[in-house]
């Protein structure tokens, strides 16, 4: 049964990757719904062959056109580093490469969709992943008037061997075969990778899952070392060139990369309540990460370090759970950049073999005195002071101990 099956849409916008999945939900859009399809393709900064032909590509599959929109400097600026501020990390572990790039994709989709007159989208998300919970509620948050079609959530078919033969009775050209290994997601901040020996958690990752970083074994022998600008928690200069965002996240990848940085092995829990394992490749948005924190080390006070570690946790879960377009992200953004207000200075980090070392770090915010904490003699803390604020700090334990032996009697 079609979710829809009553209605008849006069134009579709679909999010498109030119892979299998789309290819087909093109002629099956057409033939279900008596619809024009025009498809949308988000360069979010994907390798540039997943891009090659994909124009040509979707009007053999039927679509009256396609739409290519580069959102790669909006996608770093306004998506990537306004979550790095948060310290945002799913579970501990995942830098959320998929799912900050979701939200700018939903948004610049809704948009074409509107200029084109379209009264639906779609997306070939299944409905067992995230995907199409982020790419919906967007389309909720933005444009409740246009419908939502999820063709694997209604149609019959039902594997990669259905969706060939499905092609071929209607003799449209696909390059893609039936021997998929894995499952991959790519962006300028990462790419993901699932499948094949990653469905059993006792094996581990062969070298053919890493298609981005270089293994730390074979990374180069001699360490990298290199400067970053800091200016309200973004990252602005790399050895003190000014660059722009999709500029600054290119390099780091390119240098991340080659000395092996970024790669995780995660077992995480879907939005959906399954779990799952990707093994992710970030290598500049980690070094970012590291480098955010080692300025925030210097000129944030305890009791605000604690809150913005509270403050990421929340801010991935959001971002995982595709609420990017909510009253809440508005609030936590606004608390992220208060935060960032005095995140400023500058980073020298070393990478060597996967590893990042920040070596040398210095903001004109530091709260770290020389003169409070030195070893040395000083003139501005006396020693005795402790005495009074041990006894104090330790006065609920003391009180605890009195009352319990006052028991006891």
């Amino acid at each position: 049964m079609l979710k829809h099956e009553n209605k008849q849409y006069k134009k579709v916008i679909l999010a498109y990757s030119g892979g299998l999945d789309t290819s087909t939900i093109v002629p099956w859009l057409k033939e279900n719904y008596g619809c024009e399809v025009v498809c949308f393709v988000a360069d979010v900064g994907q390798e540039r062959e997943d891009l090659e032909g994909i124009e040509q590509k979707a009007k053999q599959s039927g679509a009256s056109k396609c739409i290519i929109k580069d959102l790669r400097e909006e996608f770093v600026k306004d998506y990537v580093f306004e979550m790095m501020k948060t310290g945002a990390l799913y579970e501990g572990e995942y830098l959320l490469g998929t799912a900050i790039a979701r939200p700018i994709i939903a948004k610049a989709m809704v948009e074409c969709a509107l200029a084109e007159g379209a009264d639906a989208v779609a997306h070939g998300a299944t409905g067992k992943g995230n995907d199409q919970v982020r790419f919906e509620a967007a389309v909720a948050a933005l444009a409740p008037q246009l419908d939502v079609i999820a063709p694997w959530r209604i149609w019959d078919l039902q594997s990669r061997e259905e969706l060939l033969a499905y092609l071929n009775e209607r003799n449209i050209p696909c390059k893609t075969t039936l021997k998929k290994i894995y499952s991959r997601d790519a962006n300028c901040l990462h790419i993901s990778t699932e499948g094949g020996e990653l469905e059993n958690t006792w094996n581990a990752p062969t070298e053919n899952v890493w298609v981005w970083t270089t293994s730390p074994e074979k990374a180069p022998d001699t360490p990298e070392t290199f400067e970053l600008t800091i200016e309200k928690g973004v990252v602005t200069q790399i050895n003190g060139k000014t660059m722009s965002p999709f500029e600054i996240i290119s390099e780091l990848n390119e240098r991340g990369a080659r000395n092996g940085v970024g790669r995780i092995d995660l077992t995480e829990n879907r939005l959906v309540g399954m779990k799952s394992r990707g093994c992710y490749e970030t290598p500049g948005g980690t070094i970012i990460y590291k480098a955010l924190r080692a300025i925030e080390q210097l000129v944030l006070d305890k009791s605000t370090r604690v809150f913005r570690e509270h403050l990421a946790v929340e801010f991935a879960q959001l971002v995982y759970d595709g609420r990017w377009f909510t009253r809440l992200r508005d609030i936590l953004q606004a608390a992220a950049d208060e935060c960032a207000k005095e995140v400023n200075g500058k980073v020298v980090l070393k990478l060597y073999k996967g590893n990042i070392d920040i070596i040398q770090k210095d903001s004109p915010n530091s709260l770290f005195n020389f003169d409070f904490v030195t070893f040395g003699a000083d003139q501005v803390y006396s020693q005795a002071d402790g005495d009074g604020f041990i006894r104090l700090y330790t006065l609920p334990s003391r009180i605890r101990a009195i009352n319990a032996a006052a028991k006891k009697k």
